[in-house]
């Protein structure tokens, strides 16, 4: 009996986003969840929830501000981004996102300018050249109406939902990647950037206030809500793959059928999140451990970046074309570790001039006049 085999070759292809990748997704949702925290006490004027506002406010302009820059850094040859408003691709996700994401970082800055801005005032009355380089940003004694601060506030809003739909959706319409390849992962995007916002909100406010309970407060009730949301998504998207029910789900689960590491990772993942969820029920029923809500905004923060990170890495090192996976190793140069390090040292940075620089902790007072 003859017997013939057929071997296939087909080249590796290495992966095409970098950590840089996870930087830039991780920045931008804590930036536009935390723009979403400073609607009830900017945008709405309440007051129970101005502290939150402040504390959340200063997350988005310092995350707004960094963002781009990993997204530069992760196009490969970053001084060529100038070709996405040379070529017209309306077509493209990524192009539309090229023209949301400059518009709203102007609306941001100029948003928190406006509610800076009267604290800035009063600043520039001091002496010293922080006084002076205020007189100069506030640019003036002027007094600025309120709905210009509210049309800003809009607009930032408006181009924070174009974010949310960009960044998800160029993931999520990649039909060779069936993990990728779901309306679920836009969804999950947004809730792990929303749990992650309000844990960072958390950590700055034990840092760099008086550890306001109030704040830490409002922030897990945020995290509990949103946490309990992402639940009901995971297991719809479980659902989708056991059933049959979408396609995409189902070849996603039957990639990794079989596979340890990625069972390892479900059940680290569902453990975080277990955690995290009982942790805030217990600080919100236990008001004494308000004052350590950092904790759990630690674990928030570790949820957004880690579900990011397998999400745009970890996918990657499932073959396309091919049977089995590849190996990824993260490199110690600017395209791996020292890229991570860098970016959240920049963020770092960022934060720090602007509470130098910045009066942020006070009220707001823009358009009290």
């Amino acid at each position: 009996m003859n017997s013939e085999v057929i071997e296939i070759l087909t080249p590796r292809y290495g992966i095409a986003w970098y950590p840089w990748a996870v930087q830039y997704f991780f920045m931008i949702a804590i930036s536009y969840s935390a723009l979403l925290l400073t609607v009830p006490g900017l945008l709405m004027g309440k007051r129970q929830y101005q502290a939150l506002a402040r504390v959340a406010l200063l997350v988005t302009v310092s995350c707004t501000l960094v963002g781009p820059v990993a997204l530069l850094a992760d196009l490969h040859q970053p001084l060529r981004f100038w070709h996405f408003y040379a070529n017209l691709t309306p077509w493209s996700w990524m192009w539309l996102g090229s023209l949301l994401l400059p518009l709203y970082l102007i609306l941001v800055v100029a948003y928190a300018w406006l509610a800076w801005r009267p604290a800035m005032q009063l600043q520039a009355q001091g002496d010293g050249w922080v006084a002076r380089l205020s007189g100069w940003i506030s640019l003036g004694a002027w007094q600025a109406p309120r709905w210009m601060l509210v049309m800003c506030g809009l607009g930032a809003l408006l181009m924070s939902f174009g974010i949310m739909l960009y960044t998800g959706a160029e993931v999520a319409i990649v039909k060779a990647r069936p993990l990728w390849n779901t309306y679920w992962l836009p969804v999950m995007f947004v809730l792990t950037g929303i749990v992650a916002a309000a844990g960072l909100v958390m950590v700055i406010n034990r840092l760099m206030t008086g550890n306001d309970e109030e704040v830490n407060a409002q922030s897990l009730k945020v995290v509990f809500s949103t946490m309990v949301l992402a639940a009901l998504v995971a297991a719809l998207w479980v659902a989708e793959g056991l059933t049959g029910f979408s396609a995409s789900v189902e070849q996603a689960f039957a990639s990794l059928q079989g596979n340890p590491e990625w069972r390892a990772v479900a059940i680290y993942g569902l453990l975080v999140g277990v955690v995290l969820t009982l942790t805030v029920v217990l600080m919100l029923r236990q008001h004494r451990y308000l004052r350590h809500a950092w904790i759990a905004g630690l674990l928030a923060v570790h949820i957004g970046w880690t579900f990011r990170w397998m999400v745009l890495m970890e996918v990657q090192t499932v073959a396309k074309n091919t049977a089995g996976y590849y190996q990824y190793v993260l490199e110690m140069g600017s395209s791996g570790l020292l890229g991570i390090l860098g970016t959240f040292g920049l963020w770092l940075a960022a934060l720090l001039i602007i509470d130098i620089l910045v009066p942020w902790k006070r009220d707001f007072q823009a358009g009290t006049h």
